[in-house]
C-alpha cells in the first residue's frame, strides 16, 4: 500500500474471527472519526493500530515505518509504536494522583523530566491545581482529562480515542468537545477517534470514515459524507430516513439540473449526468432539506419541487415535533422534524393535507442496489 501524502495510513482484510476489509488514511495534525454501529469493527481497528490485535493479512504504515505487514512478516509490539491511547474508561491507575498517572505514560523520558512534562500537560487539559488527587477525587470530565494528558504527553506518533466522551453526562460531554477542538492546535500527529456519534464526529473531525459489519463504506470530510453518501447503508447509518426509489429522466445542463421520477412526482436535482437517462435509483433527502417553515408565512419559495402530501402522525417531543407524512404513489413514508410551536400555528394533525419543497440541491441521488 503505498500512502506518500499521508502520516498513517492501513489496508486490512480478514475472514475471521470478526471480518475486516478496511482502509484508513490520517494526515498528520487531522482528527479522523471512525463512525458506525456497534459491532463494525471500530475499536477491534483501533486495537490492530495499537499493535494489541494481530490482524490476519493487510499492512499497516506510520510515518514511513512499517508497523505491521503480512506479507513480509513484520508485527511491531505495541511499545515500539509509540501509541498515545485513551481508552472508553480511561485505564487511570487507582491508587495514583493525576500526576503519577500521567508520569506513569513517560518511563521513555529520564526521570528528571518525567514531573515536568506531566505538569505542562495537566496544564494543558485545564487541570493544574489537582496533579495531586486520585482518580476517585476527580469528577468523570477531569479522569477523562487526565487520560487524554497522559496521552499527549508520551509524545506519541498516533493519537487513538475511544469512544473518549461515552462515560461523561451531556453537559460535561459539551465542555470537553471545546476543550478537545482548543488541543487540537497541539496535535500534530494524527488522531483517530471512534465514535456513535454523529454530532461529535461534525463537531471535531475533519475526515470521518464509515465503517460497518468491518467494511469501509466510505471516506471524506464530515459534512461531504453525510450530505452526499455513497449508497444507502452510508445514507441509514448517518441517520437518513428519507430514501426512495426513482428514475433518471433528464439532464439539462444549461439550468445546470438532473430530472428524477418518483411515483407521480417529477423533481429536480442537482445535475449529475453520471447517471444514464432510463436507470433506476435510490434517492435521499435530509430533514434540513425539506422546507415546511416557510408555510408560517403561507409563501413557499419558488421552486420546482412543491409536493403536496398528507400527515400520518404528529408526535411532540418536547421542543420538537416529529411529522411522518405520505407522498403520492410512493409507499416509504416522508420523515419531517420541525418546532414543537409549528404544530399549532399551521394546525398539523393527522390527515391533514399541505404543501411542502423538497429543495434540489439537496436531493442526492445513490445506485438503486450499491448497499450492503
Amino acid at each position: 500500500m503505498d500512502v506518500p501524502d499521508f502520516e498513517f495510513g492501513l489496508t486490512l482484510k480478514q475472514a475471521a474471527p470478526i471480518p475486516l476489509n478496511a482502509q484508513l488514511k490520517c494526515a498528520g495534525g487531522e482528527l479522523l472519526a471512525l463512525v458506525g454501529p456497534s459491532g463494525s469493527g471500530k475499536s477491534t481497528l483501533l486495537r490492530m493500530i495499537a499493535g494489541l490485535t494481530r490482524p490476519a493479512s493487510g499492512r499497516i504504515v506510520c510515518n514511513d515505518t512499517c508497523w505491521f505487514d503480512s506479507e513480509r512478516g513484520v508485527h511491531l509490539p505495541p511499545q515500539r509504536r509509540r501509541i498515545g491511547y485513551v481508552p472508553q474508561h480511561y485505564g487511570l491507575f487507582p491508587h495514583l494522583t493525576a500526576l503519577r498517572n500521567v508520569m506513569a505514560g513517560l518511563c521513555h523520558l529520564p526521570s528528571s523530566q518525567r514531573a515536568p512534562q506531566a505538569r505542562l500537560w495537566l496544564e494543558r487539559v485545564h487541570l493544574a491545581g489537582l496533579e495531586g488527587r486520585k482518580p476517585a477525587e476527580l469528577s468523570g470530565g477531569q479522569q477523562q482529562r487526565v487520560a487524554l494528558a497522559r496521552a499527549m504527553a508520551r509524545d506519541p506518533t498516533i493519537l487513538l480515542l475511544d469512544e473518549p466522551f461515552s462515560a461523561v453526562d451531556r453537559a460535561t460531554r459539551e465542555k470537553l468537545y471545546i476543550e478537545l477542538a482548543e488541543l487540537k492546535r497541539h496535535f500534530t500527529v494524527p488522531t483517530i477517534m471512534v465514535t456513535h456519534d454523529l454530532n461529535e464526529a461534525l463537531l471535531l473531525a475533519d475526515q470521518m470514515t464509515v465503517l460497518t459489519q468491518g467494511h469501509t463504506l466510505q471516506s471524506g470530510p464530515p459534512r461531504e459524507v453525510m450530505a452526499r453518501p455513497a449508497n444507502e447503508t452510508v445514507a441509514r447509518l448517518n441517520g437518513i430516513r428519507n430514501v426512495f426509489n426513482g428514475e433518471i429522466l433528464r439532464h439539462e445542463s444549461a439550468t445546470g439540473l438532473t430530472w428524477l421520477r418518483a411515483g407521480e412526482l417529477v423533481l429536480a436535482c442537482t445535475l449529475n449526468d453520471a447517471w444514464p437517462v432510463g436507470q433506476r435509483v435510490r434517492w435521499m433527502i435530509p430533514n434540513s432539506g425539506v422546507r415546511m417553515r416557510a408555510i408560517a408565512s403561507g409563501d413557499l419559495p419558488v421552486s420546482p419541487n412543491r409536493v403536496r402530501l398528507t400527515l400520518q402522525k404528529v408526535l411532540l417531543l418536547g421542543d420538537e415535533a416529529r411529522i411522518i407524512a405520505s407522498l403520492p404513489d410512493i409507499p416509504d413514508s416522508l420523515h419531517l422534524q420541525v418546532p414543537a410551536s409549528l404544530v399549532g400555528k399551521l394546525r398539523l394533525q393527522p390527515g391533514v393535507r399541505t404543501e411542502v419543497v423538497l429543495r434540489e440541491d439537496r436531493i442526492h441521488v445513490m445506485g438503486a442496489n450499491d448497499h450492503l
